[in-house]
């Protein structure tokens, strides 16, 4: 008798049951990682390590067993976005030991610990989903569970917004304990923030913003193939209502910046369709929630007169300081602490700071050659469900590479997890994509053989 994968819902229905693999791995990562509660660590251990890091550091053990052996149906060999998540996990190795080479303040130390555990956690998770997640259609099952727990994330959100009941409060779960006892919600021009599940409102609201585009790659494709659509309609305006109540700035830049990345890539008749869409959202939100629309609009209008804005540019100066000190590994992997030296709302900042300019660099390197992975694998097909899936993933991924220079974005456990496990469902679906054109007799070129084509008929020789 064979073990198959539990049925997930009539909302991530995909076809005929599998049996259990790495997707199925995979899934029940993204579930912990949005739905349980940041504030819930691990009980009875010493560093503040919660249910994701976990489950990331198990993906990570199978996923080095299964590249032993041949016979876990796990791929091999280079990949762009493998490759990246590899030189991150060696950087921060590597700012570790200098970090650590010689004395560190015990509470920098500890920090320093945790923080690398915690990186390791979301980085073999994202290698985990690189080489584990076989074929087009267990990418698409990853992409529906990223898309149905963070609209339950959404709806918790909401409710805090809406009638202040927290509904974390009863997510009591044994083994697992609170870490702080902060209050769900923060406040602004007299509406509630909420958080969800996240660590922050901020939080809340670019997860709710990476969620949207993987939302509308559902409805649409959905209603273009003639089936329901409703399920994903339903989810695209939760995560969208999420988004516009956590009343970020950084939620609302990245679904800007998501918005035009989808709609030069969509065709015509979609564009015309998602104006209207948008359109009346913007009026249902306008006369659901008075005065939201215009708080939102004041957040901008009023950036030059904000104090959170001029406190984060404050950092600067002090943050060249460490950065001379230390330019090319950092001052160390989690040693500036907020409480200590200061907040550094900036990612990049902050790991100019601690990593230096290589860990920088392979910061960098996530969101690039992530977003290029599902790119290429865009530019690889002619099937239009294939290509909208890569822009979706295109558009996620700039959301959360935004994200990350409005706030600290790896500070937050949430967030963090997202953008590793994003970069390696990019890469998944380049390797899938990949394998369906060699099944059907197609050989698409490298990128070095793309590379040296082009040198070739620059400089006028024959290709061979």
């Amino acid at each position: 008798m064979t073990v198959r994968d539990e049925d997930l819902g009539f909302l991530l229905a995909t076809g005929p049951r599998r049996r259990r693999d790495g997707t199925t791995m995979v899934c029940v990562y993204s579930v912990v990682t949005l739905i349980v509660p940041a504030r819930l660590v691990v009980s009875g251990v010493s560093m503040s390590i919660t249910p994701a890091t976990l489950v990331g550091l198990f993906l990570g053990l199978v996923w080095f067993c299964s590249q032993l052996v041949t016979t876990l149906n796990a791929a091999k060999g280079r990949n762009v976005a493998r490759t990246a998540l590899f030189v991150f996990i060696v950087t921060q190795l590597a700012t570790y030991g200098y970090a650590t080479r010689n004395y560190l303040p015990e509470d920098e130390l500890n920090s320093a610990d945790r923080t690398l555990v915690t990186i390791l956690g979301v980085t073999l998770a994202g290698l985990a989903v690189v080489d584990g997640v076989r074929g087009v259609a267990r990418v698409e099952l990853v992409a529906k569970c990223v898309l149905v727990a963070t609209t339950a994330l959404a709806m918790i959100g909401i409710l805090q917004f809406l009638l202040n009941f927290d509904l974390t409060q009863y997510m009591v779960i044994p083994g697992l304990h609170p870490v702080t006892s902060d209050g769900f919600v923060l406040e602004r021009a007299a509406f509630r923030r909420p958080a969800g599940t996240t660590g922050h409102p901020i939080e809340f609201g670019v997860v709710c913003a990476v969620a949207l585009p993987i939302a509308a790659h559902f409805a649409f494709t959905a209603q273009d193939k003639g089936e329901s659509a409703r399920r994903w309609w339903i989810c695209l305006g939760i995560v969208a209502t999420g988004a516009m109540v956590s009343l970020s700035r950084s939620a609302i830049l990245g679904l800007a910046l998501a918005s035009v990345i989808l709609l030069i890539g969509w065709p015509g008749k979609r564009r015309i369709r998602a104006f209207f869409v948008g359109l009346a959202f913007l009026v249902l939100m306008r006369f659901m929630v008075p005065g939201l629309v215009g708080t939102l609009y004041g957040l901008f209008a009023e950036i030059g007169t904000d104090t959170s804005i001029s406190g984060r540019t404050d950092d600067y100066a002090t943050s060249s300081v460490y950065i001379a000190q230390h330019p090319l590994l950092g001052r160390g992997l989690g040693t500036y602490l907020p409480n200590k030296y200061g907040p550094l709302d900036n990612q990049y900042l902050g790991t100019l700071v601690q990593n230096g300019f290589i860990g920088l660099f392979a910061l960098i390197a996530i969101f690039v050659l992530g977003a290029y992975a599902a790119l290429r694998a865009r530019t690889m097909t002619r099937d239009p469900h294939l290509r909208d899936l890569g822009l979706t993933l295109v558009a996620s991924i700039s959301v959360l590479a935004l994200g990350a220079a409005t706030f600290d974005l790896l500070a937050f456990s949430m967030a963090t997890g997202l953008a590793f496990l994003l970069c390696g469902l990019a890469g998944a679906l380049l390797r899938s994509t990949r394998a369906e054109q060699v099944a059907a007799g197609i050989d698409p070129p490298t990128v070095r053989v793309v590379l040296t084509r082009a040198m070739r008929l620059k400089m006028g020789s024959p290709q061979k």
